[in-house]
Order: C-alpha cells, then sequence, then structure tokens
C-alpha cells in the first residue's frame, strides 16, 4: 500500500481545473478484508467529459462519494474543488459549508435514479431548484422536451418504466445547472438499446449546457464512442486476497 508524504500545493489553480487532487487514500476495512483506494494525483478541467471504468467493488462509488464530499477521505494530503481546499474544510470539519457547495455546484444521478416515491415527475424534477430557491426560466421545459418527458410529468416514480425513471433521475441532476454532474453506473439497468440512447441524451445535454461530467461504468465499449477521457484504474491484490488497492489516476 502507497504511503504519501506531505506536500506544499500552489492554491492559485487557474480556474479552468475545476478538481485538483493529490495523495488521498479511503480505507475499508470489513470481517477481516481491507480496501484501500489511492489516488496519486487527479486533475479534471472545466467542460471535460470523464469516465471512471471497472467491475463492481473496485472502488468506484468510493471515489465518486468522495468527489461530491459525501464520503471523507481516510489520509488527504491535496483536495482542491474550484480553488476551494475541501481538505481544510473536512479537517476543520465545516459540513454544513461542504453540503451547501454540493447543493450548489454537483449533481448526481445514482444507479437506480433515486427519485423520491411520493413526488410527480415534475416534483423530483424541480427539487434541486426548489431547494436553492432558484427563480423560474425555461431550464426545465428545455430538459423536459430533450428527454422526452412532457407526457409524464404527472405522474409518479413508480408509474414509469426504469428507462423513464433514470431520464427523469437525469433532468433532476442537471434542473439546478450544476458546474458538475457525477453519474455512479446511470444505464446499468437499462437494456443496451435504452442504455445507449439514453447514454447519447444525457452526454448530448452537459454538452449544451457546458457542465462537466464524471461517469462510472463497467462498459467502456458502450460509452467511447461519446469521447470521454477514461481515467487510468488498476486494483493490486495481496496474495492472500485479504487486502485490496486500488489506484486510480488521471
Amino acid at each position: 500500500m502507497q504511503e504519501f508524504k506531505s506536500q506544499k500545493h500552489n492554491n492559485r489553480l487557474p480556474t479552468s481545473i475545476v478538481y485538483d487532487i493529490r495523495g488521498v487514500q479511503k480505507n475499508r476495512e470489513a470481517e477481516g478484508v481491507a480496501f484501500q483506494l489511492t489516488i496519486p494525483t487527479l486533475q479534471i478541467s472545466k467542460g471535460e467529459k470523464i469516465a471512471l471504468i471497472g467491475q463492481s467493488g473496485c472502488g468506484k462509488s468510493t471515489l465518486l462519494d468522495m468527489l461530491a464530499f459525501i464520503s471523507q477521505p481516510t489520509n488527504n494530503n491535496s483536495f482542491f474543488f474550484q480553488q476551494k481546499n475541501i481538505a481544510d474544510l473536512w479537517k476543520d470539519r465545516r459540513y454544513s459549508l461542504l453540503s451547501k457547495i454540493r447543493r450548489e455546484s454537483i449533481g448526481y444521478v445514482m444507479q437506480t435514479g433515486g427519485l423520491l416515491p411520493y413526488l410527480t415527475v415534475k416534483e423530483n424534477i424541480n427539487l434541486s431548484r426548489d431547494i436553492l430557491d432558484l427563480p423560474e426560466d425555461d431550464t426545465i421545459a428545455d430538459l423536459v422536451e430533450k428527454l422526452d418527458l412532457s407526457y409524464h410529468l404527472n405522474k409518479r416514480p413508480t408509474d414509469l418504466s426504469t428507462g423513464e425513471r433514470q431520464r427523469v433521475a437525469i433532468a433532476r441532476a442537471l434542473a439546478h445547472r450544476p458546474d458538475i454532474v457525477i453519474a455512479d453506473e446511470p444505464t446499468a439497468s437499462l437494456d443496451p438499446y435504452a442504455s445507449k440512447t439514453v447514454m447519447a441524451m444525457f452526454i448530448n445535454l452537459v454538452e449544451e449546457m457546458g457542465i462537466t461530467v464524471i461517469i462510472a461504468s463497467h462498459a467502456w465499449n458502450d460509452i467511447k464512442h461519446l469521447g470521454l477521457r477514461r481515467l487510468s484504474h488498476h486494483s493490486l491484490r495481496s496474495p492472500d486476497e485479504l487486502k485490496t488497492e486500488t489506484i486510480v489516476t488521471g
């Protein structure tokens, strides 16, 4: 397992850099089996389309949760987001500020959609804008049209197909025009045709809106034609298979 020594970092990052991460680790252990996610260096620029590829259990969701400030690293040398020192916010336990940054700057698409079952489609899509008290504009109408959701606005999530729910989840993640959208295998539960259709819609929208997108997937062949930059990712396992380290750089 790798160890990182403290090093100085220039806080004056270019404004085009969204994430600048160096020497970050996340450790987990359960029932005698240990896992470590190691990020020696990772830099993501504004407007990039990023792919994190790997099988289940390799640490994709762990990395996404750290990028969304949901999960705190075990060891943290340097973690900057839009020139904000997130490492210091974690250290000082400024969790309310981290939540505020996440609400305003990040949209999240879960594998299962994560829609609230007691809200209509329209209410689910508007949720992020309502929380931020954003004024009405053409954003919702535009998303509804481009994601072909016009006939479903008054339905509940249980009345939708799996593909329709994922399109609603994408609309909700984009509705407040965040700087970043993080998607954790957003089309894994769809059939191959629906998966390609929904993913193409998703990528077209983030490109139009100028939003940086980070997608975790286990199927590189299905998304590489969409122009995503694939992060370097490999795993090491101890001979007794009790320790696994996944290293991600990019």
